[in-house]
């Protein structure tokens, strides 16, 4: 660990080096790629330094050892000093985890109806309603890209784009089928009922980062249909996108726009295909996908919301809370917590 520490500390001033030079100051991609490098290695660098300097009150302190008049306080600072120095150990394994290469980008969501009819659109609408305030909470601002609403309420699918600081490390792990159990609105004997809903969440992928063949997408303009304002059905704005090879196809009508409803499809799309390839690349990878916490498997039952008991129970890693009613207001902190540090903990121990 040491060493590897000490190899990103060279790097980390090679960097600062780097970047006052003109070469360096005279362009802006390779200034912009060194600055966030550098910001990336800067807290592991400061983690050390502190790991360093509580070594070196522990050397002082055992040299105290050695002082009649001394020992007695070096005796009571050591403890305090090696607890210290071990709960930094720990910090900086996890600091060196290899970072996934997503973890600081905005995310695409995507929430659909799934088993249960109206009750699992109702549902639907209930997720995306707990992501939403919990954006709200992280300071995170959220567009909903497509939408197609549910009869009985909810919607049957909506996407959604989620932008600020780091969203995909903390909502990465938000991909699956979501079940709840509860009496739906419609039940007239007081039974409750099992439904669920999907969820996909996927990073969003610049135009400059892919390779997307614009040979290989099929673009169709139409009439916007449905629920959407004045105007919304008297302009040719809707666009949808096929993929030709995959067969992926991206419809979007939220804007008036057919230039902004082309330009949120395109980012549906890409964020589509990336995930597809991120897909493949874990099939590939075989047993080592079965490790991970946040699959991206719809077909994958992560989680149960009961509303009898109020309770939320996380099967992939035996989490459970009794704060359901909280957790609905957008209250998910503790379960992605608790999700991170498995996933942490099973990185450290090689699984």
């Amino acid at each position: 660990m040491i060493e590897r520490l000490e190899d990103i500390v060279s790097r980390y001033k090679v960097i600062t080096e780097e970047l006052s030079t003109p070469e360096v100051l005279n362009d802006y991609n390779k200034m912009k790629s060194l600055s966030k490098e550098q910001s990336d290695l800067e807290e592991i660098v400061n983690k050390y330094n502190s790991y360093k300097q509580v070594e070196m009150e522990i050397e002082g302190s055992k040299e105290m050892l050695k002082d009649p008049e001394l020992a007695d306080l070096a005796s009571q600072e050591l403890p305090a000093l090696e607890e210290q120095k071990e709960a930094l150990t720990k910090e900086l394994e996890i600091m060196l985890i290899p970072k996934d290469e997503n973890d600081d980008k905005n995310i695409i969501m995507e929430i659909r109806g799934a088993a249960g009819g109206d009750e699992g659109n109702i549902f639907a609408g209930d997720l995306f309603d707990m992501y939403k305030k919990y954006a709200e909470k992280q300071g995170w601002r959220l567009e909903v890209m497509e939408e197609e609403k549910g009869e009985a309420g909810g919607f049957s699918q909506i996407s959604l784009m989620i932008k600020g600081e780091n969203v995909y490390s903390k909502l990465k792990y938000e991909s699956g089928a979501h079940r709840v159990q509860r009496v739906p609105v419609t039940e007239t004997q007081g039974r409750v009922h099992t439904s669920t809903a999907t969820v996909l969440v996927m990073p969003e992928v610049e135009e400059i980062d892919d390779d997307l063949d614009m040979s290989e997408v099929r673009i169709d303009i139409t009439r916007a249909s449905g629920n959407g304002g004045q105007g919304v059905n008297t302009t040719d704005s809707a666009v949808r996108l096929t993929h030709i090879p995959t067969g992926i196809v991206v419809y979007a009508q939220t804007e008036r726009s057919q230039i902004k409803n082309k330009e949120k499809a395109f980012k549906i799309l890409r964020a589509r295909l990336y995930d597809l390839k991120l897909q493949q690349r874990d099939k590939e990878l075989g047993e080592e996908r079965r490790s991970k916490i946040g699959t991206g498997d719809r077909a994958e039952k992560i989680r149960t919301y009961n509303y009898p008991q109020n309770r939320v129970t996380d099967h992939r890693i035996g989490f459970t809370i009794n704060t359901l009613d909280k957790v609905m207001q957008g209250d998910l902190e503790k379960i992605i917590e608790a999700l991170i540090t498995e996933d942490q903990r099973r990185k450290l121990a090689g699984e």
